[in-house]
């Protein structure tokens, strides 16, 4: 049985936690590299990698689940990039907060083959932990105070489990507020 902090097991529902430090081969070896110390990974079906069917599967709480997408626009030539990390419950406010924090004219999501080719990661597996340098990450500030927030691992086939502090604490966050809300 895990030895997980109960607070952690409860946004995993019934996945098994294991401590990720020790269980490389379930991550992309740049996230195995940059977890926060005290991360948890439990392995999943492929399958259901989507909220949404993680929920319905394992139990999972969607507040105490985060979503990270990728999002770009340009200024004077340039393009920023940066990765947007927002509950589950809510979405990323690409048009409005995220557009602002990029200082440009128009943000989008960063098509599905660059996201997956630039991060290194799977496609519906992107996570915050372990982005290319330069990379900017933008944290809801739910996400940075929630006690612990499950999030993609980088692969398709497992999750993250993690202090919402430490998510704010990777290279290149900000924390920001970000989300759509209700």
């Amino acid at each position: 049985m895990s030895t997980a902090p109960a607070e952690a097991q409860e946004v995993a529902g019934t996945l098994e936690l294991l401590p990720a430090a020790e269980h490389p081969g379930l991550l992309p070896p740049q996230v195995a590299a940059a977890l926060p110390e005290g991360a948890w990974v439990c392995a999943i079906d492929p399958d259901v990698a989507d909220t949404a069917a993680l929920v319905e599967a394992a139990g999972v709480p969607p507040a105490g689940s985060a979503n990270c997408v990728v999002v770009a626009g340009k200024r004077a030539g340039e393009e920023r990039v940066t990765a947007c990390v927002v509950l589950a419950t809510t979405r990323a406010d690409v048009n409005g907060a995220v557009k602002r924090a990029l200082d440009v004219r128009k943000a989008s999501f960063l098509p599905q083959e660059r996201a997956v080719a630039e991060s290194g990661m799977e496609f519906g597996g992107i996570t915050p932990v372990g982005l290319p340098g330069g990379w900017r990450v933008l944290v809801d500030r739910a996400v940075a105070e929630s006690p612990w927030v499950l999030i993609g691992s980088g692969l398709r086939r497992s999750k993250l489990v993690v202090r919402g502090a430490d998510v704010a604490a990777l290279p290149g966050a900000e924390v920001a507020d970000i989300a759509l809300r209700d």
